[in-house]
């Protein structure tokens, strides 16, 4: 299996204005693309791992051999990262709301919307650097809280502090708000939510679940 960049599910400039237009070339065509390409380069030659999807691999990273641990959590790590990134916002306003059942489990796990979205915000920006925050499918099936350095990620067993499926990630990775929002981190978060496919969260909950 040779991993590709896949393609946005939108234009570059349809998440405007809280997403700008030159931060999604950049971001998708040059971030990801290297991702890709590291990740591709890293697995020439290892058979028992090519045929591994995505998931799989960040899954079994802290088992894997030393000259691949580094290159799978890193560039593994971003490729999935970025690949939920990008599906799950939509352009403001086509995104829908969380459904019946997703509401449900933030209303009884986080407490509600508002302080979900508090709680998501507050976790990307006391990340120190870069990495990202989640929301994530836990063992229990209940819905939590948490955030990664870095390209980890929470399917990354005995690497992330807690672990689970996730269903709503936030990358807070300078490249990913600098040109439009400089340092205000904050910034970038509140402005996020308006574009967030709830649509897709509530379909990746759905599964998660199952």
């Amino acid at each position: 299996m040779t991993f590709t960049l896949p393609n946005l599910p939108y234009a570059h400039d349809a998440l405007e204005p809280a997403v700008d237009k030159m931060t999604m070339e950049i971001h998708h065509g040059r971030h990801h693309k290297a991702y890709v390409d590291n990740l591709n380069k890293a697995l020439e030659g290892k058979a028992e791992y090519t045929g591994k999807s995505i998931e799989q691999l960040c899954a079994m990273v802290n088992s894997l051999p030393a000259d691949l641990k580094g290159p799978v959590r890193n560039n593994g790590g971003g490729h999935y990262n970025h690949t939920l990134f990008w599906e799950i916002m939509a352009p403001k306003g086509r995104g829908g709301q969380p459904s019946s059942e997703l509401a449900r489990a933030i209303d009884a796990d986080l407490g509600g919307m508002d302080k979900m979205k508090a709680a998501v915000n507050d976790a990307g920006i006391k990340r120190f650097g870069s990495g990202w925050a989640w929301i994530i499918v836990n063992a229990q099936g209940k819905l939590e809280i948490t955030s990664t350095p870095n390209q980890d990620n929470p399917l990354m067993t005995g690497v992330a502090d807690k672990t689970g499926t996730p269903i709503l990630g936030v990358d807070v990775w300078e490249h990913a708000y600098y040109l439009k929002y400089q340092n205000k981190r904050a910034d970038y978060l509140g402005a996020w939510w308006d574009v967030v496919n709830w649509n897709k969260v509530s379909e990746l909950y759905a599964q998660a679940r199952k």
